[in-house]
């Protein structure tokens, strides 16, 4: 099927882009890697009248290291993100989700702006970001804004976003030595979206207990979640089997997923628990030095 008939900007500055957005408002879509809009546009379940690239724009991508923080610019491809030695080093549980994105000429368009603006339940980034405690920088005619991940993103497909603003850039914390993280998925074939996902953040302490923690859930619900009642469990304690699986049990139980072509309920809340505990442990590896690939096991 081919997408209604609209009128295409290309807009070399960000102002000018935003400008455009002002005046045709709700009418306008804005186009970054055009991997979530495009098929929508394709199906006319979106049918935008004008739409605005931000492809030609100057300083809107890049990846790079500033106090304490790892920045993205908004139109920085997944792809850029895969192969940074940058997020390998620093960030790993997001290599692990940008690696399992779609297929490779998917990785090559979509952006780290687009997809977070899409705010597809099922989408790799929200649930990692989440867990890094990453915020997102905005322009808009009304000015700046800085908003947490759970501030952005409201429902499903749904971020708090004016109709003339945009996503600028994507600010995640460098987590403290001794951290380590892991972003797991279940998927029913390789690149399609997750049945399930879990991501994980902790620190581990010199005695080898479990420092600070925090544990998202994708795809089980209307936005990623953080598994808070699971986090407090393994916090600051010594973590054997039995709580782990006591811990996995609980981040179960705060999954909030419905019904559809990929499992009923009880099946993602297990899958759940088994993502859990998987990612749990490659985290504590990472966290005391271990290299461990997610990816090719």
């Amino acid at each position: 099927m081919y997408p209604q008939a609209f009128e295409y900007f290309s807009p070399e500055t960000l102002e000018s882009a935003i400008d455009l957005l002002s005046k045709y408002g709700e009418d306008a879509k804005v186009l970054a890697g055009g991997q979530s809009l495009i098929p929508l546009m394709k199906l006319r379940l979106a049918s935008p009248k004008f739409l605005v690239n931000l492809d030609r724009i100057q300083g809107l991508s890049g990846i790079e290291e500033q106090e304490g923080a790892i920045s993205f610019g908004a139109l920085t491809r997944h792809a850029e993100i895969e192969e940074s030695t940058l997020v390998k080093s620093k960030l790993p549980m997001l290599h692990d989700a940008v690696s399992v994105i779609g297929d490779v000429q998917i990785r090559n368009l979509g952006t780290i702006g687009g997809s977070l603006a899409h705010a597809d339940p099922a989408g790799d980034l929200a649930p990692v970001l989440l867990a890094l405690g990453a915020r997102v920088n905005t322009l808009s005619s009304s000015g700046k804004r800085t908003l947490k991940l759970e501030e952005l993103i409201v429902d499903a497909y749904s971020a708090d976003l004016g109709s003339d603003e945009v996503i600028t850039q994507v600010l995640v914390p460098i987590p403290q030595a001794g951290s380590g993280g892991a972003y797991l998925k279940f998927e029913r074939r390789a690149g399609d979206f997750a049945v399930a996902s879990v991501g994980i953040q902790i620190s581990v302490k010199e005695d080898g207990s479990c420092g600070d923690i925090a544990v998202a859930l994708g795809a089980v619900g209307v936005t990623a979640i953080r598994a808070k009642k699971a986090e407090a469990l393994l916090r600051e304690k010594r973590v054997d089997d039995a709580l782990l699986k006591e811990a996995a049990a609980q981040a179960s139980a705060e999954a909030d997923p419905f019904s559809d072509i990929r499992g009923s309920v009880e099946y993602k809340r297990h899958l759940v628990g088994v993502l859990f505990r998987r990612a749990f442990a490659i985290a504590s590896r990472r966290a005391q030095g271990e290299e461990v690939n997610t990816v090719h096991g």
